[in-house]
């Protein structure tokens, strides 16, 4: 039978945290499982201008932090963080958006390197540019000639090229070679959109080299009061079928209607970016996934609005494709008011869909599994449910605008952030935590295991065994 475990990720050093540590992602190394490493909106304990990782060698049971992230500040470790083990060889590689950048209103992407899990030097910053938004890194590894080679995939909302800001910066050698490690900048929005694409663009890799990418391509953006944005978007699919480093990448799929670069999933899907779901701002979700053992099936899910522009909420979307992302099914899931969606497919063909919905003033964080597209009820299990309302949102993102779900053979890993009282009822099937809390009287506690800790946000790990 399968078996699942949920891993509060904050260590016993850090008992006494009382930071916002959202917007978490995961990495697992393929070739060794029990090297998992994690990352969030985590400043350094000691306020230095290294922002850590979490770093776990026995399976995501226990946690260290590792502080290896350049570009750091004392109150916020990294801006947006993406990370991604080589398929062999170990190397690690991430996507940041610098925060002391950002501390001048700057986006700073940078794509990093580690050699593996048991480095403790800075990562090193491969590539540094201004106006990318949202990195999300994938690799894999590939032999060329006899020799096995890190490609490198940082999918980001480009917004240095407006208004066709959907873009995917590739390299194939980055294990080895010295900045920039050959990464080259392509746009895989080849339509116009009202100003630019949203700010995810989504990377799925299959084994044998076929790449996917997705993003929402932005046809209408109206001043909606305040912050909001309302939208009207077409969620698109690119495809690569030479793995992204050919002479013309991400064009070898075309719209069946239109003839143009991408396949559109779906048009003229509507939301209102940076409105609320209790205390977590909306817009921007989106996630894909190929099949390990057959690159014509590949998913997608996003989010949009419930009732168009004069609706509330958000409503999760889940389409597949059986041809290369050439035709696309109706729904096969549809849940409301969720958002963070995440895919990954494992070696059995069984889809896993993790997402965070609003309910009754909660956050729930659940994990579905089927193996015929919700034909028959799933595997399903609600990882974490808390109040909505604690602890006091301190910025924006409340508990992020992404999570991340992957596997490796039959396994599936999964990060999300939530309210972390310790509270039996706030985790259906279990969790473990390293840092001290006392489930009796649901009290964090500092190291001293006597003074009182108030609730927070922390990362949480979870891993489903075949």
């Amino acid at each position: 039978m399968p078996t699942l475990k949920i891993v509060n990720i904050t260590p016993v050093a850090l008992s006494g945290n009382r930071t916002q540590d959202a917007e978490p992602d995961l990495a697992v190394n393929p070739e060794h499982p029990n090297e998992v490493v994690a990352t969030a909106f985590t400043p350094d304990p000691m306020g230095g201008s290294l922002a850590p990782i979490y770093v776990s060698t026995d399976g995501g049971d226990t946690w260290i932090l590792r502080s290896i992230v350049p570009g750091g500040t004392p109150t916020l470790g990294t801006g947006d963080i993406s990370v991604s083990f080589a398929s062999e060889g170990g190397a690690l590689y991430a996507g940041i958006l610098n925060a002391k950048a950002s501390l001048q209103d700057i986006l700073r992407m940078q794509i990093l390197r580690s050699p593996g899990i048991s480095s403790t030097a800075p990562m090193e910053v491969l590539v540094s540019r201004d106006r990318p938004d949202q990195p999300a890194v994938v690799a894999g590894s590939f032999e060329t000639d006899g020799v096995t080679r890190d490609r490198v995939y940082v999918a980001n909302n480009d917004l240095g090229r407006a208004p066709r800001t959907a873009a995917v910066d590739v390299s194939d050698g980055a294990r080895t070679a010295a900045p920039p490690a050959g990464f080259v900048r392509n746009r895989v929005e080849q339509r116009t959109p009202d100003g630019q694409d949203g700010p995810p663009v989504r990377i799925a890799l299959h084994p044998e080299g076929t790449v996917y990418a997705t993003f929402e391509s932005w046809q209408n953006a109206t001043d909606g009061g305040g912050d909001i944005v309302n939208v009207t978007f077409d969620v698109v699919v690119t495809r690569d079928d030479s793995g992204g480093v050919g002479a013309n990448p991400f064009q070898d799929l075309k719209d069946a209607d239109d003839s143009a670069i991408g396949q559109r999933v779906a048009t003229g899907r509507v939301e209102k970016f940076n409105a609320f779901m209790g205390q977590e701002r909306l817009g921007g979700d989106l996630a894909i996934a190929v099949d390990p053992t057959d690159a014509a099936r590949v998913r997608v899910a996003w989010c949009d609005r419930v009732g168009a522009s004069a609706g509330v909420g958000c409503i999760l979307h889940v389409r597949h494709s059986t041809d290369f992302g050439q035709t696309w099914s109706d729904d096969v899931r549809t849940v409301t008011n969720a958002k963070n969606p995440a895919l990954a497919v494992n070696t059995d063909g069984l889809l896993g869909l993790a997402y965070q919905q609003f309910g009754q003033e909660q956050w729930a964080t659940v994990l579905e599994l089927t193996a015929d597209d919700w034909q028959t009820p799933p595997e399903r299990h609600v990882l974490h449910q808390a109040p909505a309302n604690v602890p006091t949102a301190r910025f924006l993102p409340f508990l992020g605008d992404y999570i991340r779900l992957l596997t490796v053979g039959r396994d599936f890993y999964g990060v999300f952030s939530g309210n972390n009282t310790p509270d039996h009822a706030n985790f259906p099937e279990g969790v473990t935590y390293q840092r001290h809390a006392d489930f009796v009287s649901h009290q964090l506690l500092d190291l001293d295991n006597v003074t009182r800790v108030p609730p927070s946000i922390d990362p949480f790990f979870y891993h489903r065994t075949a």
